[in-house]
């Protein structure tokens, strides 16, 4: 009889360590998932700025059509990306060519001063912001969730239930992460 106790405890231990892993698992991965929401509201907040932002720059940049034409084509690659690395890419070259327009933009004194432009452009600043901000949660939630999944003994539960590694949202162009060059004359 007591054999029967210590056997029917060990199965309890061990079904009660299996839920306890796969509760982890599951809170890990719904954190990920609300990271990677983040990042998403925080991209469409931009994508909806864009179109504002080309309309105000158009009056004033006729001449520049070629600029705001790939602005405009990488923002509807951007709203049409699946996945995290799509995405990711995707968000990469629009952040690149925003930079660019912003850049062309300087060369024009009248705009530079307009208050519709100023405005916008502090909007797109507040909002890539905090897409930096949520890119870093998601991606230290990623860590967390991926870890787990890999480490012992979690992974045996990991495995078992079918929970797969997710992917960092990670700046793709090598260019983006070199650190600038700063001279002073």
């Amino acid at each position: 009889m007591i054999t029967l106790y210590i056997v029917l405890g060990v199965v309890g231990v061990l079904l009660l360590w299996v839920v306890v892993l796969y509760n982890k698992l599951v809170a890990n991965k719904n954190m990920v998932g609300e990271g990677w929401s983040g990042i998403d509201v925080q991209l469409k907040r931009r994508a909806d700025l864009i179109p504002n932002l080309i309309e105000t720059v158009r009056g004033y940049m006729g001449h520049e059509r070629g600029v705001l034409d790939k602005v405009t084509e990488l923002r509807t690659e951007s709203l049409k990306a699946q996945g995290v690395g799509d995405k990711a890419r995707a968000e990469g070259a629009l952040g690149a060519a925003l930079g660019h327009l912003l850049a062309v933009a300087e060369n024009y004194p009248d705009l530079k001063a307009s208050q519709n432009f100023i405005e916008l452009q502090k909007s797109l600043a507040d909002v890539e912001d905090q897409i930096q901000l949520s890119r870093r949660y998601y991606n230290g939630t990623a860590r967390n969730y991926n870890i787990l999944i890999a480490s012992v003994p979690s992974n045996i539960i990991a495995n078992a239930f079918g929970f797969t590694p997710v992917e960092y949202f990670e700046i793709e162009d090598a260019g983006d992460r070199a650190v600038p060059k700063v001279s002073f004359p």
